[in-house]
């Protein structure tokens, strides 16, 4: 992993656009069904839309019907952060960009195997670099 990122408010919202912001910044979701990468079947990787740190391969994504793009895991272990998350008066596991801090998703123990774990992302906290043909 690179080194790690801060930036204020003012740098983010220079460089992210309002949903961009509002998700991985103000720890927002996108409505279901409404994200670029939800339906997506393109080869590549899927990157911090904030930072550029690789978090996902289209190899891990699966269709779990939330709405949301899904992925079993991260690129590597290192790549995402996990905090708990209580808010909206129920406990998940929150998804963090481990480099700079944004919000992705939540990290949920119904995923499919090998690993039984979703990681539930927003396409607002993503840029997919496709693989080249």
């Amino acid at each position: 992993m690179a080194e790690k990122i801060t930036k204020t408010d003012t740098q983010w919202r220079a460089q992210l656009s309002d949903q961009e912001f509002h998700v991985t910044r103000e720890k927002g979701t996108e409505p279901a069904f409404t994200g670029r990468y939800h339906d997506c079947h393109d080869a590549g990787t899927y990157a911090c839309v904030c930072c550029g740190e690789p978090l996902f391969s289209s190899q891990d994504k699966f269709e779990s019907g939330t709405g949301w793009p899904s992925f079993t895991k991260p690129v590597a272990e290192a790549a995402v952060r996990a905090e708990e998350d209580n808010a909206l008066f129920m406990s998940r596991t929150e998804a963090l960009c481990a480099r700079c801090g944004a919000h992705l998703g939540h990290v949920f123990p119904d995923g499919p195997k090998p690993t039984g774990l979703r990681y539930c992302i927003n396409s607002a906290s993503l840029k997919l670099a496709k693989f080249a043909d």
